[in-house]
């Protein structure tokens, strides 16, 4: 039987969001609209209530900080830390005791993300006595928390409508590499849900867009339209294509590009606005050390939330620490107009159609920090990631709470208006309706509704192309490894449902003893059919693909045997792909790997 809810879960840098559907009772052809999680959290020591998001923020209080019983939520559990609003506001006061951007972490491949990590803070700015957390924890403590909550609101005294039991989309950057996605579904596992579904977040959003037009859509879009997703949240800023077509007379739609990874978002502007006030209370002397630096940084983030949400302005106050301040806080205050005019400028500049990111000579030392986007323009990485189709994008559709800004959306419409006017392309139109905050939660539930057989569903398969890594036969030399070749087994967009076998030559298969099979990854190379061979990858060979989490497995057959194979591929109606080895005698082997979802095995 199928779960009763389905549940769509925005796992967010700077926010968590849960959206659902009850589906008992249902008649065939029933669309109902997704609802929204009210979310039991901690707003202050003792003190809990409902909120529509949960901040994913994760505070890390000191031995004898509060009175017992301070971090006590509904359904108990004597936790030592406290997930949600209050932890968000502790952040502007404690600083180097609030996980923040857990999420970021978790796909920075230069750490290991399963190491002890978090919070991040500058040097000179730590606290002392304290047991830090790995991203892959942090997410999972924030799941945990929504795991909790919606058993306690949604399944009390119904162990069958426990959110481990139901159908969970759980959403992710599309740009996320394999080893991201991964980490994602097991810091899913540790908290409790062992089967999700992985959804690429401006699908989601795309997918909030059409469940609440309903049938009017197909009045809004047409045949050739294409749809820029332009979604900048709190870590990243995340671009898709999805292109309008027609199949037997119907409309279709079809996701046709995803842009690369890119570290930028409200993280980068809550920075750049905490030095803009720095630098006004520096005038004013006032110094900040590293830790109110820190401390500044997350008061930022809330003032500028609030202004661009619509307030005039909003203070300021962290709390002081030199001798001219003791006892009491640093004030300042954002003013509207000045945190429009500083994003403007800094993150979305007016730029021609044929600017790219612009790159900066690099200090040779550096902190192991987050690796943050070079250039710091939303609209000069969204004109590399356009500049590859000779169409200009028709519609855009905003998400991401930095897009709440109406200057910040009126900007980069002004941007691709200019860029369709090159073209004598006409105006894009802006597609309205969604909540900014919640559509990706709202869109994972409503695809979940379209797994089971309702509503629109967005085609366009995998969002990367895969390869196998294929080792060449080459003299042994000492010191040097054996050159790597790429196979691609899943070019970009393979249909969930398809198969296909490997044209060409026969390749040896180890068995019998434990293997090694390297799988790579490319979001730009989407011409690349299954069977294109890149003679060589790796650093230094100027090819544009990533290696990601190596399967390693010892296949059944004589110790150290080497089979001749052909390749067949295949991706599953439940996103895995399948590379089937057959041997000359029809013996065969089977690899898998996840693309979107994950589950028992």
């Amino acid at each position: 039987m199928s779960a009763r809810f389905v549940v769509g879960i925005d796992l967010g840098t700077t926010n968590t969001a849960v959206a659902f559907v009850d589906t008992l009772g249902l008649d065939e052809g029933d669309l109902p609209e997704p609802r929204i999680l009210e979310i039991p959290q901690l707003v202050a020591p003792g003190q809990v209530e409902e909120r529509s998001a949960l901040p994913s923020f994760i505070y890390l209080p000191a031995a004898g900080e509060l009175a017992p019983g301070a971090l006590e939520l509904p359904w108990g559990g004597g936790r030592d830390f406290a997930v949600g609003e209050w932890a968000r506001s502790r952040g502007a006061e404690v600083p180097a005791r609030t996980v923040s951007s857990a999420k970021s972490w978790l796909c920075h491949a230069g750490v290991d993300r399963t190491a002890p990590l978090l919070p991040a803070v500058p040097m000179g700015a730590e606290a002392p006595d304290l047991e830090k957390i790995s991203p892959v924890e942090a997410s999972a403590r924030i799941l945990g928390h929504v795991r909790a909550a919606w058993d306690h609101v949604m399944a009390s005294g119904e162990p069958e409508a426990a959110l481990g039991e139901q159908d969970v989309f759980l959403t992710v950057p599309a740009s996320f590499d394999a080893v991201a996605r991964e980490l994602t579904v097991r810091a899913a596992a540790a908290a409790g849900l062992p089967r999700v579904t992985l959804l690429e977040e401006p699908q989601s959003a795309f997918y909030s867009w059409l469940a609440t037009m309903g049938d009017g859509w197909r009045k809004a879009l047409a045949v050739g339209d294409l749809v820029v997703v332009c979604d900048v949240g709190g870590g990243t800023t995340d671009f898709s294509l999805i292109a309008v077509g027609e199949a037997e007379g119907s409309l279709t739609v079809e996701r046709v590009a995803v842009g690369d990874h890119i570290l930028l978002g409200g993280d980068n502007m809550d920075l750049a606005l905490a030095y803009r006030v720095a630098a006004r209370l520096g005038e004013a002397g006032t110094t900040l050390d590293a830790w109110q630096q820190r401390a500044l940084t997350h008061a930022c983030r809330a003032a500028k939330e609030a202004v661009l949400a619509g307030a005039a302005s909003a203070p300021i106050a962290i709390l002081g620490r030199g001798r001219s301040v003791i006892g009491s806080s640093v004030r300042a205050e954002l003013l509207r107009e000045d945190a429009e005019a500083a994003l403007l400028e800094g993150f979305f500049p007016l730029v021609p159609a044929a600017a790219r990111p612009q790159s900066k000579r690099r200090v040779g030392l550096r902190e192991l920090g987050l690796p943050y986007a070079e250039d710091a323009a939303v609209t000069r990485h969204l004109a590399r990631f356009l500049g590859g189709y000779a169409t200009r994008p028709t519609a855009v559709l905003y998400n991401g709470g930095v897009m709440k800004g109406p200057a910040l959306r009126a900007r980069v419409s002004e941007t691709l208006t200019a860029w369709a006017g090159e073209t004598g392309a006409a105006q894009p139109k802006v597609l309205d309706g969604t909540d900014l905050d919640l559509a990706v939660a709202h869109g994972a539930a409503y695809y979940g509704l379209v797994r089971r057989g309702r509503g629109v569903r967005i085609r366009g398969g995998t969002a990367r192309a895969y390869y196998i890594g294929i080792e060449r036969a080459a003299p042994a030399v000492p010191g040097m490894a054996a050159p790597l070749s790429a196979l691609c087994v899943a070019p970009f967009g393979m249909e969930e449902g398809s198969e296909a076998e490997l044209p060409g030559q026969e390749f040896g298969l180890v068995v019998g003893e434990p293997a090694e099979f390297r799988v790579l990854t490319s979001s730009t190379r989407r011409a690349d059919a299954v069977g294109t061979l890149l003679d060589e990858v790796g650093p230094g060979s100027g090819v544009d693909v990533e290696e990601g989490a190596a399967i390693e497995a010892a296949l059944t057959g004589s110790e150290g045997q080497l089979v001749p194979v052909r390749l067949r591929s295949r991706v599953t109606e439940v996103g895995t792909l399948e590379l089937w080895c057959v041997a000359r005698d029809g013996q065969r082997w089977k690899l898998e790997w996840s693309v979107r979802e994950a589950g028992a095995a």
